[in-house]
């Protein structure tokens, strides 16, 4: 299969979860079964990132999988145990550039610099729950945030941005021209959590303004820059609210039908959104770190 069929692969599955009505970044878990939580290797420990998110919590949820730890065939190899027989594993990809070598050579023999040509290539992935024998270190119990120390990560994670972040109005916003952000009060929001989620949705957009990661934010409403815009910020608070242990919610469904419209048209556009959010939500989790 191409690597470019990957691309249609994952994004048909995404038109499908909007056109029901769902949207695959909102409780992507049952949460009886699976805690709140990023999905994570479980070997290496090491997040998984854009697009491979939202691939993971779609086969976490749909398969009922009882956390968010996956292994390649070979790590549950390593780790004393196996996949077991009938298990259908997970595609994950990655994204990465090369030089063709006729193009290395035109570029030595000019004095000019390569042009690079992207590439994804997949990866099989297996849920923990699709293993055995693995040794105890890979299986024992993550533990779990608790739902007041992550709501007080969340208030120190905004304070340490820096953002000028106000509270106040009827609106939610951020105004990209004066460089604040404005939710309104708590209490005008129906579950505290709600308010953590809109203020880390406002906050995906200061992230990406000037001086920071410095995306297009001249879109109007209604374009196709505004509906990657907002797509951005939307994945940014989902990512930013599992890695704190705060249940995903959604800030703007009444843009389903825009997103819809800008993924049928670009089979590569979730895969550019939930990278820059990846690149946002990591931004906005180090904030203490570089006020250090």
């Amino acid at each position: 299969m191409s690597h470019h069929s990957l691309y249609g692969e994952v994004t048909a599955r995404i038109i499908a979860e909007l056109e029901d009505g769902r949207l695959p970044w909102v409780k992507p878990w049952d949460p009886s079964r699976c805690p709140c939580m990023m999905p994570r290797n479980a070997a290496s420990g090491r997040y998984y990132s854009g697009i491979n998110v939202l691939i993971l919590w779609a086969a976490g949820a749909g398969n009922g999988f009882s956390s968010q730890r996956w292994l390649t065939y070979r790590q549950a190899e390593a780790a004393g145990g196996n996949v077991r027989r009938g298990e259908k594993g997970t595609t994950v990809c990655y994204a990465d550039r090369f030089v063709p070598r006729n193009e290395a050579a035109r570029a030595q023999s000019e004095g000019a610099q390569a042009k690079t040509i992207a590439f994804l290539k997949r990866f099989v992935v297996f849920n923990l729950d699709q293993c055995e024998g693995l040794c105890d270190d890979l299986t024992a119990p993550v533990e779990l945030p608790d739902p007041v120390l992550a709501i007080g990560q969340a208030d120190r994670l905004i304070a340490d941005t820096g953002a000028d972040f106000r509270v106040g109005g009827v609106d939610a916003f951020y105004a990209p021209g004066f460089d604040y952000v404005q939710v309104p009060p708590q209490a005008a929001f129906p579950e505290p959590a709600d308010w953590y989620r809109t203020a880390l949705h406002e906050l995906g957009h200061w992230v990406g303004g000037k001086g920071r990661l410095e995306r297009d934010q001249t879109g109007h409403f209604g374009s196709e820059a505004y509906a990657r815009e907002e797509l951005t910020a939307e994945l940014t608070s989902a990512f930013t609210c599992a890695a704190l242990g705060i249940e995903p919610s959604v800030r703007h469904s009444d843009y389903i039908a825009t997103w819809l419209h800008l993924i049928r048209a670009d089979e590569k556009a979730i895969f550019r959104a939930a990278s820059a959010a990846s690149k946002a939500a990591d931004w906005l989790l180090s904030c203490g770190q570089r006020l250090d």
